[in-house]
């Protein structure tokens, strides 16, 4: 059963592991009823003629494979290790990545503390974004960047719910607003899920009335996956490769039924417990894999768990997670600055700021 939002309150009370530090992380419970998604049955050709494509995504136009390799060869920054570029087959042609890099905002409308997508007013934090995208142009004209808005769609819960699955889903309402403010800077949309006593498998078919949209993409959140049945935000959650498959099975399905370009799967990650199995996660031409280290600390910290967790385990791309707020609690100078992190290997080709 959904919930009809009627209010909602704040919790704070989480650890997030980062390396070897627990520092706290943010949790937040919302309370309320919502409605079902329908599913539509219209071609995503179809509903690109209705209105302009955003930046970055294109039907119909052949993938340039020359210009793939060398923008992998790019990312990669020289990698003597073999790790990257990592193997993976061909994308469908229309593909984002890695022609573009994407920038893109996190939160929910509900709470001004989950990330700056819902802190600031909608006009401040969309011009604010797109002082980040032109940040990260200046700093690297090689690739095209991309504004997107990366909305918690499916938020873990503290209390159960009447189907104790410890999870929320989001109103229509409010992810149409998401959609409508992606409209206005020419923008992606990210919509992501946090499973808590649920599972993707549950999650992600609700969502299909947006993700059949070409410019709407998924992100999917292990530290709320709670397979031990704990309460979420008690204990860090784990996504083993087998559930990242049910993702990129319904995506890839997804991309047939309507005729799309490949989708973009978002994978939060910051200890090694939160993915495992990562090298049998699948690899098709429907779906591109970034794998978003998404842990907050210090510069050195940070780099730490890049090196650990993301670096060493290479599935498709690389994404890197920035915290206006818990990344400069010991100073302004430990949040990352775009030429900072394009010396990483491989450099992220998504950046996420919360």
């Amino acid at each position: 059963m959904f919930f009809q939002i009627s209010s909602h309150t704040m919790r704070t009370n989480k650890l997030r592991i980062l390396g070897g530090i627990t520092p706290c992380f943010l949790f937040f419970a919302l309370i309320g009823c919502g409605n079902s998604i329908q599913q539509k049955d219209a071609k995503a050709d179809s509903i690109a003629k209705k209105e302009p494509l955003p930046a970055g995504v294109k039907l119909g136009e052949p993938l340039d494979t020359v210009k793939y390799k060398h923008l992998l060869t790019y990312l990669a920054n020289n990698d003597t290790t073999g790790k990257w570029p990592a193997k993976f087959t061909y994308p469908l042609p229309g593909a984002i990545l890695p022609f573009n890099r994407i920038v893109a905002f996190y939160g929910n409308l509900y709470s001004k503390k989950m990330g700056i997508l819902g802190e600031l007013p909608k006009n401040e934090m969309l011009q604010k974004l797109k002082g980040e995208v032109a940040l990260w142009q200046a700093a690297d004209s090689t690739i095209p960047v991309i504004p997107a808005l990366h909305y918690v769609a499916v938020t873990a819960q503290g209390s159960p719910g009447k189907d104790g699955k410890h999870r929320l889903r989001m109103p229509d309402s409010q992810i149409d607003s998401m959609i409508n403010w992606g409209k206005e800077i020419n923008g992606l949309v990210f919509l992501d899920i946090q499973v808590g006593h649920s599972s993707v498998a549950a999650e992600v078919p609700p969502l299909e009335k947006y993700l059949q949209l070409p410019q709407v993409h998924l992100g999917i959140d292990p530290e709320f996956s709670m397979k031990t049945g704990h309460v979420p935000g008690t204990k860090i959650g784990t996504f083993d490769a087998a559930d990242v498959n049910v993702a990129i099975d319904h995506l890839a399905a997804l991309v047939k039924k309507y005729n799309l370009p490949p989708k973009i799967l978002i994978v939060h990650r910051f200890t090694q417990g939160m993915l495992t199995n990562y090298a049998n996660i699948k690899k098709v031409p429907e779906v591109q894999v970034v794998i978003d280290m998404d842990g907050w600390g210090d510069k050195i910290l940070k780099r730490s768990t890049y090196l650990r967790y993301i670096y060493k385990e290479p599935v498709e791309f690389t994404g890197f997670k920035l915290f206006y707020k818990n990344d400069t609690k010991t100073g302004g100078d430990q949040l990352y600055t775009p030429g900072e992190l394009l010396k990483f290997i491989p450099k992220p080709v998504y950046i996420q700021y919360q």
